[in-house]
Order: C-alpha cells, then sequence, then structure tokens
C-alpha cells in the first residue's frame, strides 16, 4: 500500500509540474506573430494609476494566446491598409499584477497618479464602481488593451516620473500618439465607455473605427472601456495564468 500510495504521488507531482509547460506552450510573444505592431506596455514603466512598474512586468512585451495573436494580425492588416497601426497597452497579465493592482487599490493614502487616471473617483469606490477587480480576463491570455496610431506615428515623449499630472480627458492630456479617443487609456471615469454620448465627432467615429476592426476578427469589446477587447472562444475560459510577462514562457 505505501509502495501504491508513493507511486501515485511521483505521478501527481509529474503532472503538476508539467502543467504551466503545456498550457504556456499556448502563449506568443506579439512581436513574434507581427512585428508591425507598436508597442506601449504601460504595466512596464511608471505611467500607470499606481504609479510604478507593476508586479510580473519583466520586459515591455504583448504576450498572447496563439488565437487571439493571429485574430489581432488580421485586425492589423486592415490598419496598415488604411494608413493606421494598432499599438498595445497591456495583453496578458499575470495575477501577480492583478494582486499588485489590488493591495495599491487598498491603500486609500496612495493618491499620486489621482490627478491623471481617476480625478473623479473617489478611491473607496475602485471596487465597487469595478474599476479594480481581484480577477482579470488579462490573465487568462486573450484580452488585450488597444488603440490606433496614424502613419508615420508621431513622436510620443516619454513620462517623466513627478511630472505635473493633467487629467485623462482634458484636451492637454499626456500627449499620447494615438488618433483621438476622447480619453486617454486607463481613465477612470465613465467618459471612457466605448459608446458614451457625450464623445462624438471624430474621437466617436474613431472609437467604432476600432471597436468595429476588433469585433470583425472575433473580438468583443467591454463598453466600459473603449481600449478592452476580449477574444470570442478563447482557449482558457477559465484559466487564470500569473507566469510572469517576459520572453520565457512559463
Amino acid at each position: 500500500m505505501n509502495a501504491m500510495r508513493a507511486l501515485l504521488l511521483s505521478v501527481l507531482l509529474t503532472v503538476s509540474f508539467a502543467m504551466p509547460a503545456q498550457a504556456t506552450s499556448g502563449f506568443v510573444v506579439l512581436r513574434d506573430v507581427d512585428p508591425t505592431i507598436l508597442h506601449d506596455i504601460r504595466y512596464y514603466t511608471a505611467h500607470n494609476f499606481v504609479g510604478t512598474r507593476i508586479d510580473g512586468y519583466r520586459q515591455p512585451l504583448c504576450i498572447l494566446t496563439k488565437p487571439a495573436a493571429l485574430a489581432l494580425r488580421s485586425v492589423q492588416r486592415e490598419m496598415l491598409a488604411q494608413g493606421y497601426s494598432l499599438k498595445v497597452y497591456d495583453c496578458y497579465r499575470p495575477e501577480r499584477a492583478v494582486d499588485h493592482f489590488v493591495r495599491w487599490a487598498r491603500d486609500l493614502a496612495d493618491q499620486r497618479m489621482k490627478p491623471e487616471f481617476y480625478p473623479q473617483v473617489d478611491k473607496t469606490r475602485l471596487f465597487e464602481d469595478g474599476y479594480i477587480a481581484e480577477k482579470s480576463g488579462h490573465s487568462r491570455g486573450s484580452t488585450l488593451d488597444l488603440t490606433i496610431v496614424k502613419l508615420p506615428p508621431r513622436y510620443q515623449r516619454p513620462y517623466v516620473a513627478g511630472e505635473k499630472l493633467v487629467n485623462c480627458y482634458a484636451p492637454n492630456r499626456f500627449p499620447d500618439n494615438m488618433i483621438e479617443m476622447g480619453t486617454g487609456y486607463d481613465c477612470f471615469d465613465t467618459l471612457s465607455h466605448t459608446d458614451d454620448p457625450r464623445i462624438t465627432g471624430k474621437a466617436g467615429e474613431n472609437r467604432q473605427l476600432l471597436k468595429s476592426a476588433m469585433v470583425a476578427a472575433g473580438f468583443r469589446n467591454l463598453p466600459e472601456e473603449w481600449w478592452h477587447f476580449t477574444l470570442n472562444g478563447e482557449p482558457y475560459p477559465d484559466t487564470y495564468f500569473n507566469f510572469p510577462v517576459s520572453r520565457r514562457l512559463g
């Protein structure tokens, strides 16, 4: 009986240690699939709502499941034909990064990035209002945040930690080189809702350009965030991964 238990334990341990490699074999680095898509991986930098590099971002890469990356490549081909390029802000997000967001959200004393990213939202409401959650679809590998850039791309100056912040929906907000979308990325405000009726003119048209192109390729939009899309029929709908963002997958 003891020998049988030892054998069973050995099998279970082998399966347990093998699982991460098997799972992450379904992921790819986006640049390997389409090197023309622009990158602005905000959580690798201090220019995000936390104000520091986020746990788990070891390299400024976009990692996706292979089906999501291939679908995104088809969108990029359409964009290039129209004189645009996609630009990704975030793709696969490890659970340790989500945990970092949760710790930050519970630290009510840390308000340093409020003037830009959540100027009208009390930090005590970030969970209740849905801006922060303890689980993220990004951790499943088929969700990404992105925008559109007119070609050739305009110069985008680097963010300088500690610089004076401007709210994310102001006309003179941080000079992202994307086409006008009405708000910046990760703007915690109802103005970020994709179909918010206050976003009209060119900004409204640009949001619909992004949405229609992504939907046609098999993605669905999160209505509260114009930049957020998830692949329909994602390969890991119930699995939340925690390997770091780096070229070494797993």
